[in-house]
C-alpha cells in the first residue's frame, strides 16, 4: 500500500499517454452511421484519469501532446478547469490532436472510430519528459498503448527510470487496444481483445518495473501471453511483485497483492455496484481514478476497491467519459445514501450533487449590470419617437460601459437578451466577464409564459455553454392554487431542460407587486418551489425590509440546497441611495452574493442617446459611471475590492 502524502512531492500523480477529443453520438440505440449530433468531451485513458484523480482531490497531472490547434486549446482548457497540472501537456505545431468518434448502439456495445493518424499525442518523445517533472510526483501512471511505438515506449520507460529512481510509485494501467497496435481494422476500435504474441512479449518487458498493476480480463492476458486467466495472473506475479489489481465488470474486483494461490477469489475482493449498463466506454479509467484517491490516500484496499468499483458504476451509467465522472462530495454522497435507481444518470438527489461540484468556474462574487429590458427600453424608444431596432445599438453601449468598470477584474457580469442584445452578446464575448445571464420569460406575463416558443427545450441548445438562463417569475405564496400551479409546473419544465442542456439558472422571483410581503413571504415562495425538486443556480431577489426576512431566506435556500451559488439582488429602478441602503442592509448575509441592476444605471443615458442628446462616448460613460457607484457601494458594505 503507499503511504499517505509523501513530503516534498508537489503532485500525488502524472498520468501519461493519450489525449483526445471524445465525440459521443447523442443518439441512444443507433448504429454510428446514423448519428446526426455529437457531445464533445476530452478523452483518451491518461486524460480521462488526470481528471478523474482531480476530481477526487489528488492533485494530478497529464504529460502527453496536443495539436496548436482549437481541440488542443479544448484540452488544455478542460483540464484547467478540472485543476489537472497542465505543466506535461506539450504543444505540436506540427500534428493535430486526436479524435474519437462513439456511439452507444446497444447495452455494452459502442461503436468507435480512432482518427489518430500520426496524432500529436502518439509522437511523444524522451524529449518531453523532464526530469524534475516526473521526479515531483507521488506515482506515475503508464498506458499500455503508449508501448505500441517506439517513440512513445521510449518516453514511458524514460519517465519509469526518473520515478524509480525519485522514489515515485509506477502504475500501469494496461490500456490494451488491439487496433491501436495495428492488429484490427479501423472499423474495430470497440474491439477489446486480439491474442498477440508481439504485444504480450512487450507489455512483459514493463510488468518487472511495476507498483500497481490494472487491467480487465483480457488485458491481463495480454500481459502475461497467457490463456488462462489463473495462468497469467501467476505469469504477471512470477515477473513482478507489484499490487495486482484484476477488473471483473459488473462483478467489481479482486486485489492480489501476495501470492497468487489457484483460487482466483483468494484477493481482496471488491463488490461491485448493481447498476444498468448504458455506456461501458471510460469506465475503467473511472475505476482506475477511484482505486488510486484510496491507494495513494492509504486507505486499505477494500476501501480503494469499493471508490474504485463505485466511480465505474458512475461511468457505465452515465454517456461521456471525463465529464460525467464523480467529485469526492458525490462519491461519499452516494456510499452514503446509495441510489434507488440501477440507472445513476436518473437519480436527481446524485444528479445535482454532480453538477453544482462540477461547475466551471467559481462566482463568490456577481456584479451584473442588468440590460435584458424589452418593454422598457420599447417605452423609451416610444417616448423618443425613434425605431426600436435603435435599441439593439445602445445595448451595444451598455457592455462597453459594463467592460470598462469591470476592467478585466473578476466578480462583473451582465444580462442581456435576445430579442435586442444579439450585437450586444458578441461585444460581450469580447470581455473577460465572468458572468451572462439571458432572460427566457415573455417580459410582464402572469402567468409565467416563454418569449419566443413554450418548448423552451428547443431554444436553449443553441446557446453557448457558459450563458446562464434567467427567468423573471411573478410569483407570490398567497396566489390562489390554480395560478402558483401553473407558474409551478413552467419553473419546473425549465429546471428540467436547463438540467438537460447544461445550462446554469437564474430564477428571478418577483412577490411585491402582487401582494404584501412580510417577513416569511419570499422564503415560504422559495420553499414551495424547492419542494418541487426545483433547484436552480441562483436566485435573484427583491431587497427585504428587515434582517428577519434574510435570515429566514439564507435558512431556506441552505437547508434545501447547500449548492446554490447564491441571491442576487434586484433594483427595480430604486434610487442609488434606496440600493445602497439594500447593500449595507445584506452585508451580513453570506447568500446575498452581489446585484443584478439595470435601470438605475442605463435609463437616464437611455433616454438622452435615443432622442440625440449623448453621443455614444457620452453615454458609455454616464452608464459607467453609474455602474461604478454601484459597484463601489456595493464592495464597500462588504470591505473587499474585485480581484
Amino acid at each position: 500500500m503507499a503511504s499517505p502524502r509523501d513530503a516534498g512531492k508537489a503532485l500525488d500523480v502524472i498520468t501519461i499517454g493519450r489525449a483526445s477529443v471524445d465525440l459521443y453520438g447523442q443518439q441512444i440505440g443507433s448504429r454510428l452511421e446514423d448519428i446526426t449530433s455529437f457531445a464533445k468531451s476530452v478523452g483518451g485513458c491518461p486524460a480521462n484519469i488526470a481528471v478523474g484523480t482531480a476530481r477526487l482531490g489528488l492533485k494530478s497531472a497529464l504529460l502527453t501532446r496536443v495539436g496548436d490547434e482549437q481541440m488542443g486549446r479544448f484540452i488544455r482548457e478542460q483540464l484547467l478547469r478540472e485543476k489537472v497540472n497542465v505543466e506535461g501537456v506539450h504543444t505540436d505545431p506540427e500534428r493535430l490532436t486526436a479524435l474519437v468518434l462513439l456511439s452507444v448502439e446497444d447495452e455494452g456495445v459502442s461503436p468507435m472510430i480512432f482518427y489518430r493518424s500520426d496524432c500529436a499525442d502518439m509522437a511523444l518523445s524522451e524529449d518531453d519528459i523532464d526530469e524534475a517533472f516526473v521526479a515531483s510526483a507521488r506515482a506515475i501512471v503508464v498506458t499500455g498503448t503508449h508501448f505500441s511505438r517506439p517513440n512513445s515506449d521510449a518516453a514511458q520507460r524514460k519517465a519509469i527510470r526518473i520515478a524509480k529512481a525519485s522514489g515515485g510509485k509506477v502504475v500501469f494501467d494496461i490500456d490494451y487496444r488491439p487496433n491501436l497496435w495495428g492488429l484490427a481494422g479501423h472499423a474495430e476500435g470497440f474491439g477489446r481483445y486480439v491474442k498477440s504474441d508481439r504485444v504480450s512479449a512487450q507489455l512483459k518487458t514493463v510488468l518487472p518495473d511495476c507498483d500497481l498493476i490494472v487491467g480487465t480480463e483480457e488485458e491481463v492476458l495480454i500481459a502475461s501471453g497467457e490463456s488462462d486467466l489463473l495462468a497469467a495472473l501467476k505469469t504477471i506475479r512470477s515477473l513482478s511483485s507489484a499490487t495486482i489489481v484484476l477488473k471483473r465488470g459488473a462483478k467489481g474486483c479482486i486485489v492480489y497483492d501476495g501470492p497468487v494461490s489457484d483460487d482466483l477469489e483468494d484477493g481482496v475482493v471488491g463488490d461491485g455496484f448493481p447498476i444498468e449498463i448504458y455506456n461501458v466506454l471510460g469506465a475503467g479509467d473511472a475505476f482506475m481514478s477511484g482505486f488510486l484517491r484510496g491507494w495513494l490516500g492509504g486507505e486499505d484496499f477494500a476501501t480503494a476497491a469499493t471508490w474504485a468499483n463505485a466511480c465505474g458504476a458512475f461511468a457505465v451509467s452515465r454517456l461521456l467519459c471525463a465529464p460525467e465522472y464523480p467529485t469526492y462530495t458525490e462519491l461519499q454522497f452516494f456510499l452514503k445514501n446509495g441510489s434507488k435507481h440501477l440507472a445513476l444518470r436518473k437519480d436527481e438527489a446524485i444528479n445535482h450533487v454532480h453538477w453544482a461540484t462540477t461547475r466551471r468556474r467559481d462566482i463568490p462574487l456577481l456584479m451584473a449590470l442588468a440590460c435584458d429590458h424589452r418593454l422598457q427600453l420599447e417605452d423609451i424608444a416610444a417616448k423618443a419617437e425613434v425605431d426600436v431596432s435603435r435599441i439593439n445599438a445602445f445595448k451595444v453601449l451598455a457592455v462597453k460601459a459594463a467592460a470598462k468598470v469591470a476592467a478585466g477584474r473578476a466578480g462583473y457580469g451582465m444580462l442581456l437578451d435576445e430579442k435586442y442584445g444579439r450585437e450586444a452578446m458578441f461585444e460581450f464575448a469580447r470581455h473577460p466577464f465572468v458572468w451572462l445571464g439571458r432572460p427566457v420569460e415573455l417580459p410582464g406575463s402572469r402567468p409565467l409564459r416563454f418569449e419566443f416558443s413554450q418548448d423552451i427545450g428547443s431554444q436553449l441548445i443553441d446557446w453557448p455553454v457558459d450563458h446562464c438562463i434567467k427567468c423573471l417569475c411573478f410569483y407570490h405564496p398567497d396566489d390562489p392554487e390554480d395560478l402558483k400551479k401553473e407558474q409551478q409546473e413552467k419553473l419546473r419544465t425549465l429546471f428540467e431542460a436547463a438540467r438537460k442542456v447544461g445550462r446554469e439558472l437564474l430564477v428571478e422571483i418577483i412577490a411585491g407587486k402582487h401582494g404584501k410581503i412580510d417577513d416569511t413571504t419570499i422564503s415560504r415562495a422559495l420553499q414551495e418551489l424547492y419542494a418541487l425538486g426545483i433547484k436552480p443556480d441562483w436566485w435573484k431577489l427583491e431587497p427585504q425590509a428587515s434582517a428577519t426576512a434574510w435570515a429566514k431566506i439564507e435558512e431556506t435556500i441552505l437547508s434545501n440546497d447547500p449548492f446554490c451559488r447564491g441571491v442576487v439582488l434586484l433594483g427595480l429602478e430604486a434610487p442609488l441611495a434606496e440600493l445602497e441602503a439594500a447593500f449595507a442592509a445584506t452585508a451580513e448575509v453570506p447568500i446575498v452574493k452581489g446585484f443584478a441592476v439595470g435601470r438605475t444605471i442605463f435609463a437616464h443615458a437611455a433616454g438622452q442617446w435615443l432622442t440625440g442628446n449623448m453621443n455614444d462616448e457620452q453615454a458609455v460613460n454616464d452608464m459607467a459611471r453609474r455602474f461604478e457607484e454601484l459597484t463601489s457601494a456595493w464592495l464597500a458594505a462588504r470591505d473587499r475590492k474585485a480581484a
